[in-house]
């Protein structure tokens, strides 16, 4: 099946983030390694390995240039989840690692059907976290904009 030129990219955006993720080792500029990364949001009492994340896409926008020419706006919420005694530092640093990921990687690079395709833009819209409310666990959420 051919892929279609004016179609969302949703899971492959979502995949190629989970891809990029995957990789935090707690090497080199890592702080942390992340146990597991998926491309869906899960509740903190359906995680059973830490540190976690999961990612979700949400809604998606266009913008009509004119032309012919139209650019997406995707949405995706990253969820992060730790499980240590001092929940506060580890989630800032599993953030901050996740953060990395998204601006080292900017723009993303992602695979459809018609091979490599490279987003134009992504944006950190939010960071939020439970400010260690749930302590041992951590709960925070990254909020991002792909722009494709």
């Amino acid at each position: 099946m051919a892929e279609r030129d004016y179609t969302t990219r949703r899971s492959a955006i979502v995949n190629a983030l989970v891809n990029k993720i995957a990789l935090v080792d707690g090497a080199g500029q890592y702080q942390t390694s992340i146990a597991n990364v998926e491309p869906r949001i899960k509740f903190w009492d359906e995680v059973d390995d830490f540190p976690s994340v999961h990612v979700s896409a949400g809604g998606e926008a266009r913008e009509y240039l004119g032309a012919g020419i139209k650019h997406r706006f995707l949405t995706i919420t990253l969820r992060c989840y730790v499980n240590e005694e001092d929940a506060v530092t580890a989630l800032e640093k599993l953030l901050e690692d996740v953060e990395t990921v998204i601006e080292t990687n900017n723009p993303l690079v992602y695979t459809t059907l018609a091979g490599d395709q490279e987003a134009i833009q992504t944006t950190v819209v939010s960071i939020d976290t439970d400010e260690g409310v749930l302590e041992p666990l951590g709960i925070g959420e990254i909020v991002i904009q792909v722009r494709y």
